[in-house]
């Protein structure tokens, strides 16, 4: 069973301020007017990756997925609980029920095999950085170069699949689990090129002060969804899907992406995505 309990606060209070009082009102009447209801809890599978799910100064989890999550669930009468989790085991860890779900900047694109999908809910962009300095200013520039991108992404399948024609032959393709490493071997020059999301380069810009210049030309535009298990049959997938375009009609979505994004409606053109 995916579903664990928790109990949310009581309102004692209120409680015991009827009891002192020498209310009428009976024990499961207060009960009933004071008691939140016990919420199901929605275990979430995730890593760090700011700017979508990362700890403020307060060691809390906060960002773009976090904020999604949160209010979704609420929606749905279930209290989100993000567990961070070894990205390269999520696919282990969601079928062995240790997670209900992986909630994480993750791309749909080619996994529609492996998973049950809630959404897409946002779009992004994978692309190629650079040092300013760099002579590489086009994809075709990257021939005979050394890249990192992150295990198990979809960077990495591209890069090492050669199936599209527009990605040249690299010299090195380095997969790095930590995807601090990438950003550092770029700074050292261990590497020519980084691919990853776009907006993670930005975020990692702005919290770094430092500059990089990300290629005109995506290497993929892809959404963004919610994965859950392929025999997972509680159906909630489908109504997360749902709840996230309600969130995405009333405005709700764009207001917390403006939070994180300079742009937060080209993140929202989830309708442009080819099916």
């Amino acid at each position: 069973m995916y579903l664990k309990k928790a109990m949310t606060g009581v309102a004692a209070v209120g409680l015991m301020a009827a009891l002192f009082c020498g209310c009428g009102t009976n024990h499961e009447q207060m009960q009933s007017e004071h008691a939140e209801e016990h919420l199901e809890q929605i275990i979430i599978g995730s890593d760090s990756y700011p700017p979508y799910n990362y700890l403020d100064e307060n060691g809390n989890a906060t960002g773009i997925d976090v904020e999604l999550a949160i209010e979704a669930f609420r929606r749905m009468g279930y209290e989100a609980v993000f567990q961070n989790i070894d990205w390269e085991m999520k696919k282990t860890l969601l079928e062995e029920g240790e997670i209900d779900c992986i909630w994480g900047c993750f791309s749909m694109e080619g996994r529609s095999a492996e998973y049950q999908w809630a959404g897409p809910y946002m779009v992004s962009n994978q692309v190629v950085a650079v040092n300013e300095n760099s002579d590489i200013y086009q994809l075709s520039d990257l021939e005979g170069k050394t890249i990192s991108v992150q295990s198990t992404g979809k960077p990495e399948s591209i890069f090492l699949s050669h199936k599209d024609a527009r990605i040249p032959q690299v010299e090195n393709v380095y997969s790095m689990e930590e995807r601090e490493l990438m950003y550092i071997s770029l700074d050292k020059g261990y590497v020519d090129a980084i691919a990853m999301h776009e907006t993670a380069i930005l975020q990692y810009m702005k919290d770094y002060e430092t500059t990089y210049r990300i290629l005109d030309e995506n290497i993929l535009t892809t959404g963004l969804g919610v994965a859950f298990a392929k025999q997972d049959d509680r159906g909630i997938a489908e109504e997360l899907t749902e709840v996230l375009d309600e969130m995405r009609q009333d405005g709700t979505e764009k207001k917390i992406l403006a939070k994180y994004l300079s742009d937060a409606d080209k993140y929202l053109e989830v309708e442009k995505l080819e099916k």
